[in-house]
């Protein structure tokens, strides 16, 4: 669409996660940090939180290919699962034979004797369940249990839960109380402030192969910065509305008058103050 006209090779605000365009913004490099460096500990559950929007898929998938070479993954994109379907998908994530299995207590057995097999060979076994508010309470608490699954010196498997700000919520019910007490590490995603929304958008159009001066004006950043809130998928979607404003009158710079064109054309953006009322 735009990209010849702008010298690039490709979209650069596509909102499919892309680990090629990871920006390690103080979150959410702090965020990655904190998961490696809990994980090499051997720490039980960690849990990521943040906003629709904030980067926590694509922060899930570079977590898992980081982990690649140095552990057994199981990763679960949608733990809205009954217990059994969820001893079923873990099995399934980490190649067990569940040929013999009757029922769920054998599952969970054949699971067990899959972990102390990775675990002999000196290699740990993280399981990393994404939009894990959307799991149900009896679901979590077989999850818990699956985490009981241990030797005497060592822990058989670790939880990564990626979820949204009601994932907070539902862990601090009383039901839940033994699996909150557990989660050894915890944080909260923000949103990014107006210098990295700003390296976020250089990092993002080199990566997509432009090589140029900034290409967005200081007034379409500042609007996009307020408008968007931080949240890198509203970013995104300002970002290339406004390229795509620049690009049908022409214009080789994105100014003010593209990203408030943009601003309009996107309803679940807030309008900045002043400029707001005056829309």
């Amino acid at each position: 669409m735009y990209e010849a006209h702008f010298g690039l090779q490709e979209a650069p605000f596509a909102l499919t996660p892309n680990t090629r365009y990871f920006l390690r913004a103080p979150s959410h490099g702090d965020a990655l940090e904190l998961l490696l460096v809990a994980l090499k500990e051997r720490e039980g559950f960690i849990k990521i939180s943040g906003e629709v929007g904030t980067g926590k898929t694509l922060l899930c998938r570079l977590l898992l290919n980081e982990l690649e070479p140095i552990a057994h993954t199981a990763y679960i994109p949608n733990p809205q699962l009954t217990p059994d379907t969820l001893y079923e998908a873990v099995a399934e994530e980490l190649g067990v034979d569940m040929s013999g299995c009757a029922n769920a207590h054998q599952v969970l057995k054949a699971i067990n004797e899959k972990l102390i097999s990775h675990a002999m060979e000196q290699k740990p076994v993280v399981l990393v369940i994404d939009e894990a508010q959307a799991m149900p309470e009896e679901t979590i608490e077989a999850l818990r249990l699956l985490t009981n699954l241990e030797t005497e010196s060592v822990r058989l498997l670790q939880v990564v839960l990626f979820g949204q700000p009601e994932l907070d919520v539902l862990l601090k019910k009383q039901s839940l109380r033994q699996l909150n007490q557990r989660i050894t590490f915890h944080y909260r995603l923000t949103p990014l402030d107006r210098n990295s929304v700003a390296q976020y958008l250089r990092h993002r159009l080199a990566q997509a192969g432009y090589n140029g001066a900034d290409l967005f004006a200081p007034g379409a950043l500042r609007l996009i910065t307020r408008a968007s809130g931080g949240i890198p998928r509203l970013v995104n979607i300002l970002a290339h509305k406004s390229m795509l404003a620049a690009w049908g009158r022409g214009d080789r710079l994105i100014e003010r008058g593209h990203a408030m064109q943009a601003i309009r054309d996107t309803e679940s953006v807030r309008v900045p103050g002043l400029i707001g009322r005056w829309l």
